[in-house]
């Protein structure tokens, strides 16, 4: 019984309440009846007679007296196949067993700067020349694989701000859209004020009090609706602390990274990141830019909490399936019995 018990406690129906949809046929029927006729219509047959000439072939004359009434044959078949689809609408599913989980319950956002300048190879990675680009998606592959139990979202600028992936426990699913994400794809200058503007809207909606920003660019403002300072203002009033990372090749005079189309604004980064209470960091080359990572990684450790994750099945395509089959036999059964052709 207990296995009965537990396998009838894994199924369920998302809207069972549309249940009530079911006698709706008959009602229609019972009160919506035909209007009466005055005039003798020309008649043909009708579906009904159509079926019911299939269950029973040898009956080819129409019987106009009998036209409204269908064989009970016919009448189980369209209420077979309406319930069918009410099972369907109802949307059952089967659970499978609980499966534990470790979350931290912390919200992070990763902004990711791919303006063109991303692409001057003076990076090195494995002893092979490469560009900023695929350096930064070398060092942000292993930093995805180790936030386990963190919700991560993945944000890319330029000229325009985009959310690549919203907020999600599914770390694949934002490494994959990184190591896709490409130069050009959101412009040619560089909006930094309008990524934090963005992450900040799309954490508001999630009510997370333990929400981290983690912002690289390798160049400075130079365009976009919002000051990166005025939105760092506004990240701070919802409690938004912001890690920002400079990264560029390193300037011999200065021993600071550079672009080489824009200098980075490390006074600007390093503002952001004192007003929201987080750290601002410099790379200018890929082994230090790992670091940082690692450094932000321990930062931001994860604190796990045990929580249950229940994977569901749909099954609506079963009877909804069942429902168009048996509809598609019937309706297309004298297409392959020529000798039902005359009724």
């Amino acid at each position: 019984m207990s296995a009965i018990s537990e396998l009838f406690s894994a199924f369920h129906f998302i809207w069972p309440a549309l249940i009530v949809l079911a006698p709706l046929p008959w009602i229609i029927r019972r009160f919506l009846k035909a209007a009466a006729q005055d005039q003798q219509p020309l008649m043909a047959p009708t579906l009904g007679q159509r079926l019911q000439n299939f269950i029973k072939p040898g009956q080819h004359v129409i019987d106009t007296a009998d036209k409204n009434n269908l064989s009970w044959q016919i009448k189980l078949f369209f209420i077979l196949v309406w319930l069918l689809l009410i099972f369907a609408a109802m949307r059952p599913v089967w659970y499978i067993t609980p499966t534990p989980f470790e979350a931290s319950g912390r919200d992070m956002m990763l902004s990711v700067d791919i303006s063109p300048t991303m692409l001057h190879e003076d990076m090195t990675w494995q002893g092979q020349r490469v560009d900023r680009l695929i350096a930064l998606k070398r060092v942000m592959d292993e930093f995805i694989s180790q936030r386990q139990g963190d919700r991560l979202g993945l944000i890319v600028f330029s000229t325009e701000a985009h959310l690549v992936s919203p907020l999600t426990y599914d770390l694949q699913a934002i490494n994959q859209l990184m190591m896709e994400s490409e130069v050009g794809m959101a412009g040619n200058t560089t909006s930094i004020g309008d990524s934090i503007g963005l992450a900040i809207k799309h954490l508001s909606e999630q009510q997370n009090d333990r929400a981290v920003l983690v912002l690289l660019t390798d160049g400075a403002n130079n365009d976009g609706y919002l000051d990166p300072i005025d939105a760092a203002e506004k990240a701070a009033e919802m409690g938004l602390v912001i890690h920002t990372i400079a990264f560029g090749n390193v300037d011999s005079t200065s021993g600071r990274p550079v672009s080489s189309a824009f200098d980075i604004d490390l006074e600007a980064l390093e503002t952001i990141s004192n007003i929201t209470g987080g750290q601002s960091f410099a790379a200018g080359d890929a082994r230090t830019l790992r670091n940082i990572y690692r450094a932000i990684n321990e930062l931001e450790a994860n604190t796990f909490e045990l929580n249950h994750y229940r994977a569901r099945y749909e099954l609506f395509i079963w009877p909804l399936g069942l429902a168009l089959i048996l509809s598609w036999f019937f309706a297309g059964y004298r297409l392959i019995k020529p000798e039902l052709n005359h009724v």
